[in-house]
C-alpha cells in the first residue's frame, strides 16, 4: 500500500505565491508518475500538473507559465510551485502517485485559497 501526505495549502491573496508538497511512502514500484490534481466546488477533479519518473512535465494550460512541478525521487517527494494565483486557483489540491502498472493512489487533499 502507498500513502501520500500533502503539506503547505492555505489562504493567499491573489497574485501570490505558494508551495505544495507532497511525500510518499509505503510499497512504492517504480518508475512512477507524480502528479497534482484540483477540484473546486460543483466542478470536476482536473489535472494541474504531472512529472514522470524521467522528469518530463506536462501542465494544465490554465497554470503554465505560473506552476512548477518537481519531484525528488530519493526522497519520493513531488513539489508544486504555484504563483500569480488567481481567485479560480481556488480548490482542493490532491498528490497523485500513478505506477507503469497501472494502480493510481490518492492523498488526502490540501485546501486552497486565494482570495483578498
Amino acid at each position: 500500500q502507498v500513502q501520500l501526505v500533502e503539506s503547505g495549502g492555505g489562504l493567499v491573496q491573489p497574485g501570490g505565491s505558494l508551495t505544495l508538497s507532497c511525500v510518499a511512502s509505503g510499497s512504492i514500484f517504480r518508475p512512477y508518475t507524480m502528479g497534482w490534481y484540483r477540484q473546486a466546488p460543483g466542478k470536476q477533479r482536473e489535472l494541474v500538473a504531472s512529472v514522470t519518473s524521467g522528469g518530463s512535465t506536462n501542465y494544465a494550460d490554465s497554470v503554465k507559465g505560473r506552476f512548477s512541478i518537481s519531484r525528488d525521487n530519493a526522497k519520493n517527494m513531488v513539489y508544486l510551485q504555484m504563483n500569480s494565483l488567481k481567485p479560480e486557483d481556488t480548490a482542493v489540491y490532491y498528490c497523485n502517485l500513478k505506477t507503469n502498472l497501472g494502480r493510481s493512489y490518492w492523498g488526502q487533499g490540501t485546501q486552497v485559497t486565494v482570495s483578498s
